[in-house]
């Protein structure tokens, strides 16, 4: 699939794998916002770590919302004794294999009594998200583990983590993101994709067109509306995998940080007493 951009596109919203396909590719969100509403002009679909690696390094200006987590629990790298300098850990845990990660990992786990075996981050509760380490159901240690040091080689900046050592010639800025906090919020435990084709059910598919319906209206507390075409709105809710749709969760959500640098917020948005090693859902409410 092309890549080429709208020049005037400077927000995204990315549904990442850290094992992209042809049939299951990372799916990008391209658009723009203004006034509070925010318009999705494309979808960009890359089936290779490469393609996208190669898309982020491109030299333009964009916000972007990436359904990855770009931190670990601070309890898990302090036990394993591994740095807790976010750039010196995140380079130790890119030098691991996927195996090595497992095996550390669920050591660590088997250690703790039950109901309390994962490490959480402090943004995990208020967001609703699964703990950074997991292995399975969902994969997100192997997200972190294939797509932060991509972000970090192409000179990316990620808020109240890591400013790039010199100016690469654009402000690309990545931001966690995390569709399900959004979609909660706005239809709430309702389940609206699965990759599993005997589960894409008409109750999910419902789902999706009443979650379409609440962004477009602006029911949420982020103060965007989002504007879609008549094809743009059937795409999504024709994706039972809801990999678009997530990618567009993604993308309100960088526009509400977009606005909040815009209104002068330090880190866009993101708490002031965010974990430098953690890091922070955008969008997930401060903890007290």
């Amino acid at each position: 699939m092309s890549t080429h951009t709208d020049s005037s596109d400077n927000l995204l919203g990315c549904d990442f794998s850290s094992s992209p396909t042809r049939q299951k590719p990372i799916v990008l969100a391209l658009g723009q916002q203004r006034s509070g509403r925010v318009q999705l002009s494309r979808l960009v679909r890359l089936d290779s770590l490469a393609d996208w690696a190669d898309w982020l390094r491109q030299p333009r200006d964009w916000v972007g919302g990436f359904d990855l987590p770009f931190g670990l629990p601070r309890e898990l790298v302090q036990s394993l004794g591994w740095p807790t300098d976010w750039a010196a850990c995140i380079h130790h845990y890119a030098g691991l294999s996927r195996a090595e990660i497992r095996e550390q990992f669920a050591a660590f786990c088997n250690a703790r009594p039950v109901g309390g075996k994962f490490a959480h981050r402090a943004t995990d509760g208020p967001a609703g998200s699964s703990p950074s380490m997991k292995w399975v159901n969902p994969p997100v240690a192997y997200m972190l583990h294939a797509g932060v040091p991509l972000l970090l080689q192409a000179g990316v900046q990620l808020p109240g983590l890591w400013q790039p050592p010199q100016d690469a010639g654009s402000t690309r800025v990545a931001l966690e993101a995390y569709p399900g906090l959004l979609a909660r919020e706005l239809i709430g435990h309702r389940s609206y994709k699965s990759d599993d084709r005997a589960k894409q059910t008409p109750e999910r598919l419902i789902a999706r067109k009443d979650l379409i319906t609440a962004l477009e209206n602006g029911q949420t507390r982020l103060g965007l509306r989002l504007k879609l075409t008549h094809a743009q709105r059937d795409a999504l809710v024709d994706d039972a995998r809801g990999d678009s749709l997530d990618a567009v969760l993604c993308l309100v959500q960088a526009a509400w940080a977009q606005r909040a640098h815009e209104a002068g917020q330090p880190r866009y948005g993101l708490p002031a007493q965010m974990d430098p090693l953690e890091g922070w859902i955008v969008t997930a409410p401060a903890s007290p």
